[in-house]
């Protein structure tokens, strides 16, 4: 669940990936470095817990039925009801994108790390990212690797694995928008150099877009 972001004076990365590629760990290990990270599902996740922004709207919308026992948005259900009507993810989409936006905007405020990285799972189906971002960064791993992940983590069955993957643009366009990548397919220890390397051209680039901001002053 995700949205555009605001646009921003500082430098800013959006990291994707499809499901099960890695993405929090590599996030993490930039926040680990200072990066700033905006968490576009963490957002989406605050606004849909108990007494979430988002769950007066939603179960206005939906019904009570879409709540849990605890009063968050029931995601499993909501899942399912989503991925078999196009009209309902549209509805829900209604409701948590202006807000994942507003949020991602106050979020990036407020920053205060060298740069900024927006953690956006469907970036390129999304759109507008492009304009908002001075990189894209895709992790990437081959999809057989996705899939027995996201088995593992999530204990889904292999067939709504591939389902959600479905929905997701294909690793090739993934990896044809992307301005950098980072292949995770073999652990942390082949992660850090990738990371460390990156992040060393970010401090960078960032370094050299705060100094011709000043020169404009």
């Amino acid at each position: 669940m995700e949205t555009q972001g605001a646009t921003v004076s500082r430098f800013s990365v959006g990291l994707t990936g499809g499901i099960g590629c890695g993405k929090t760990t590599v996030a993490d290990m930039f926040a680990a470095r200072g990066a700033t990270v905006i968490d576009t599902d963490a957002l989406a996740h605050a606004l849909t817990a108990p007494h979430g922004a988002a769950m007066p709207a939603l179960l206005a919308e939906f019904g009570p039925a879409f709540a849990t026992p605890e009063g968050a948005l029931d995601r499993a259900r909501m899942r399912a009801l989503v991925f078999s009507d196009p009209g309902a993810r549209a509805r829900l989409e209604a409701i948590l994108h202006p807000r994942i936006r507003a949020a991602t905007a106050a979020a990036a405020l407020v920053a205060t790390g060298p740069y900024t990285i927006f953690v956006v799972p469907l970036l390129i189906e999304s759109g507008g990212w492009r304009e908002r971002v001075a990189r894209i960064l895709a992790i990437d791993c081959p999809e057989e690797v996705q899939v027995a992940r996201v088995m593992t983590r999530n204990g889904l069955p292999e067939a709504q694995v591939r389902a959600i993957m479905a929905a997701q643009v294909s690793r090739a366009r993934r990896l044809q928008e992307a301005d950098d990548v980072i292949l995770n397919d073999d652990g942390l220890d082949t992660l850090a150099p990738q990371v460390a390397h990156l992040h060393a051209r970010y401090l960078d680039e960032a370094e050299k877009l705060a100094a011709a901001q000043n020169e404009r002053l």
